[in-house]
């Protein structure tokens, strides 16, 4: 089992940033790669971004491109998701994701999540 815990949302302008953290414990953090996923009021789930094992291999949504990055530091068990230029659409529960596989997207890949935390974009 992977626990997680997601934390640094809350309330921002339009234009600006924000790091979420995601801390795990239980199994060994450098076996699983992460990601973040979001969900906005009445939509799915979607992919955000995600990170290999190593950190080494990012990938991230086309709509937040160039404006969030991912990062992880095996030693603190822990992943993060620096997000700026923040837009009201980015606005949504921001979901942390453990994955046993090498390079998951879908929502199915990933073996284990997190509660969640709101990020709320005011326009």
């Amino acid at each position: 089992q992977v626990q997680l815990v997601e934390s640094g949302g809350g309330l921002v302008q339009a234009g600006g940033s924000l790091r979420l953290s995601c801390a795990t414990s239980g199994r060994t953090f450098s076996n699983y790669a992460m990601g973040w996923f979001r969900q906005a009021p009445g939509k799915e789930r979607e992919f955000v971004a995600r990170i290999s094992r190593s950190g080494t291999t990012t990938r991230v949504a086309d709509s937040v491109k160039g404006r969030f990055l991912i990062s992880r530091d095996n030693a603190k068990n822990t992943v993060y998701l620096q997000m700026n230029s923040l837009k009201h659409e980015d606005t949504g529960v921001y979901y942390c994701a453990a994955s046993s596989l090498v390079l998951p997207v879908i929502t199915t890949e990933f073996d284990y999540w997190g509660q969640g935390t709101q990020v709320t974009v005011s326009s």
